[in-house]
């Protein structure tokens, strides 16, 4: 898999976006286990970082500003805390989007998981044009929305990958107990300091090398050039 892109669009739209990429080869998932239980349930109980409320705040000036609805369609990680404090747990999906479930929730932070393996050529953020197809599902079946004009998506040679920034994943790419080459997106806005989300990086590499100790990893930080 190339290096993501973030268009030019986005900076315009948010100059403070940053995101870290991880890319990881030979990895192992499987399902869910008691450590990943454990952590989903850790993050749950845990103290929110000082400025977890105002990143949230930026996600949802974010959204605004493309014309979704945050309280509609909330960013990912607030529809997890949101979970979070209704139920006091999160349900556990398969070890590694346990794991950055997990790691989303105790940092605030949105994180997007992929299966590399099922990418066409170079993950893009971009503002969508309209009418790039997104694969999904609805009462247990495979549906295809169209993308409206103005949204922002993670996209790839196919069409979109995720709708709304990171809303909603698609089904095309996402993490399977059989993936093995895996793309993980850490995405912030200020407040969240830089050194956070590095170190978010760091947990989740840990994490994965838990299940997998031969995988390698790297790691890549995007931001706009000043």
């Amino acid at each position: 898999m190339n290096p993501p892109v973030i268009t030019p669009e986005i900076y315009a739209l948010r100059p403070d976006f940053a995101a870290l990429s991880i890319l990881v080869t030979g990895a192992r998932n499987g399902p869910s286990d008691p450590y990943g239980a454990e952590q989903l349930q850790l993050a749950c109980e845990a103290q929110e970082p000082e400025w977890a409320e105002a990143h949230l705040d930026a996600w949802r000036d974010a959204y605004c500003a493309f014309g979704a609805k945050p309280q509609r369609t909330p960013c990912s990680v607030e529809a997890l805390r949101k979970r979070a404090q209704r139920d006091g747990t999160l349900p556990p999906v398969n070890a590694v989007v346990d794991l950055y479930n997990a790691i989303s929730l105790r940092y605030a932070l949105p994180i997007g998981g992929e299966d590399a393996d099922a990418y066409a050529g170079t993950p893009r953020l971009v503002v969508a044009q309209g009418g790039e197809a997104f694969d999904t599902a609805q009462n247990g079946e495979p549906k295809t929305e169209m993308i409206d004009p103005g949204e922002v998506i993670w996209r790839d040679d196919h069409g979109a990958t995720c709708r709304r920034w990171n809303w909603r994943q698609g089904v095309r790419t996402r993490i399977t107990d059989d993936s093995t080459a895996m793309w993980f997106i850490l995405e912030r806005l200020d407040p969240m300091p830089i050194p956070a989300l590095l170190q978010a990086g760091d947990d989740l590499i840990a994490g994965l090398k838990r299940l997998s100790p031969s995988l390698q990893a790297s790691s890549f930080l995007l931001q706009r050039a000043d």
